[in-house]
């Protein structure tokens, strides 16, 4: 894909692997929109940027829709939609498992990918073009019963994107589930794991899944991990 000229949306970009995506998409020539619900610092992460900031909730269906729809508005079109928000819990026993941080993490964690999803998949069906890449997680790919909250809603989200890949294929959109190893972001607050410091930095990261953006061909499941 040449990325010259292509409209993208990331969410959850104010900070972290969202904001190394959009800032190298900027200078790939790439028309990015970044989104958080954090107003101030989505602000001030597209003006430092050159990036295009609004704010919505991934959460919220409506929100969603409505960036999309501000997007088509001002662009005419989307090109490439990236659901990269996520949250974490702190690490626990199953037994001793939040419940409550668990239905935020599904609710941002999947449901933000599935609202996302829905609102490109619409736009790029009408365009029969575009690509919608997920931000996963390697937490979907084996279990970890210390981490199984967060576990439970990738695997969610991992399934998800292969069913949406079958749906999208035949317009022609590309449907890319990445599944990065650990990265230092702010995912973990102050919970950070005990080898945090040997995790991917962002912008590793960004550049892999923009090589496999450019590609004629992309991966469909592009598994990052720290290269030796």
């Amino acid at each position: 894909m040449n990325l010259q000229d292509k409209v993208v949306v990331i969410t959850g970009a104010s900070r972290g692997l969202g904001r190394s995506m959009a800032a190298t998409l900027v200078t790939k020539g790439c028309k990015v929109v970044i989104s958080s619900k954090a107003g101030d610092e989505l602000k001030q992460t597209a003006s430092e940027i050159g990036a295009t900031a609004i704010v919505a909730d991934v959460t919220s269906k409506a929100n969603i829709q409505g960036l999309a729809d501000e997007v088509v508005k001002e662009f005419g079109r989307i090109d490439i939609w990236i659901n990269n928000a996520g949250i974490d819990a702190p690490s626990s026993s199953i037994e001793d498992l939040d419940i409550s941080r668990l239905h935020q993490m599904l609710e941002v964690n999947l449901f933000g990918a599935i609202y996302g999803s829905q609102s490109a998949l619409v736009q790029m069906k009408a365009q029969r073009s575009g690509a919608i890449v997920n931000i996963v997680s390697r937490s979907s790919l084996a279990g970890r019963p210390e981490t199984a909250g967060y576990s439970a809603s990738k695997w969610a989200e991992r399934g998800f994107s292969e069913s949406l890949r079958l749906a999208a294929q035949p317009y022609g959109i590309e449907v890319i589930a990445v599944y990065p190893a650990g990265i230092k972001t702010d995912l973990f607050g102050s919970d950070k794991p005990a080898d945090y410091d040997t995790y991917m930095e962002p912008q590793y990261v960004a550049d892999r899944v923009i090589e496999d953006l450019e590609k004629g061909k992309p991966e469909e499941e592009l598994v990052i991990e720290k290269s030796n």
